[in-house]
């Protein structure tokens, strides 16, 4: 694979990744969105869809790694780094676009939701579970949800530890069972299995702070977040954002290294 091909996938298989997978958060999350409330469920499967389509799509160019933890995990397992950078731009590049095709996908939705004065405030506002969360979460808009994750209790130990966690249970999956013949990406048949564990992972250990286990799945939407000219769309809660991107790098790594004494 050369280098503009895999930059090329990761950014197409990471955009529709993130465009399904933001989708459905929008889709759950957004007032008047015909899948309003639908739940944690629905959020979990449409994430574990999102990666089996992603990946399919992407791997005859890039062998869909999708992921800067699993891009790093596979350059610790086979000691060549030099396709990392062109993953990692790929995968970045690829959520922005995903994220601004959620926004333009939910517009109207955006905006019905965000002019709602029980839900951002204002005059004879009500409190909402959507207020409580903004309150919770600090300095996290009332939509910040739809782009990036955030914790239900704000510890960072916790947090990153969940992260971690949730990353190398992903990572394992993938080395051991998900790649394919020449091992430098995802297989038929391990995409079906990357994905199924996605939603696995999304039911066990996804309450605490919504299972990011990707940087460039939390990064790359946040900051698409702080851009987007959305009326009171609140704050994009960088204070907490370092925890999605080094947790699952620190996960992908003790991934990586656990293969490496066990596995090979």
């Amino acid at each position: 694979m050369s280098s503009s091909d895999i930059f090329i996938g990761e950014t197409i298989g990471t955009a529709i990744l993130i465009l399904l997978g933001g989708g459905v958060c929008a889709a759950v999350t957004l007032k008047a969105s015909k899948a309003r409330n639908a739940g944690w469920l629905a959020i979990t499967f449409g994430w574990g869809f999102a990666v089996l389509t992603a990946v399919y799509t992407s791997a005859p160019l890039s062998g869909a790694h999708l992921n800067p933890a699993v891009t790093l995990a596979l350059a610790i397992k086979d000691g060549d780094w030099s396709n990392v950078p062109a993953y990692w731009g790929g995968q970045i590049l690829g959520a922005m676009i995903g994220a601004t095709l959620v926004w333009v996908a939910y517009y109207g939705q955006f905006h019905a939701h965000l002019t709602d004065r029980e839900i951002v405030g204002g005059p004879g506002a009500q409190a909402t579970a959507a207020k409580a969360v903004e309150a919770q979460e600090k300095d996290a808009g009332p939509v910040l949800g739809v782009f990036s994750t955030g914790p239900e209790i704000r510890n960072a130990v916790q947090n990153l530890a969940t992260e971690i966690i949730g990353t190398i249970v992903l990572v394992l999956a993938v080395l051991t069972q998900g790649l394919n013949d020449k091992g430098n990406g995802l297989g038929t048949l391990g995409a079906l299995i990357t994905a199924l564990v996605v939603v696995s992972i999304g039911l066990s250990l996804g309450g605490p702070t919504g299972y990011a286990i990707n940087p460039a799945r939390d990064l790359g939407p946040r900051i698409v977040h702080s851009l987007l000219p959305l009326p009171n769309k609140g704050g994009s809660d960088w204070s907490y954002a370092w925890v999605p991107v080094v947790g699952p790098l620190i996960g992908g790594a003790i991934a990586a290294g656990i293969y490496n004494v066990a596995f090979a």
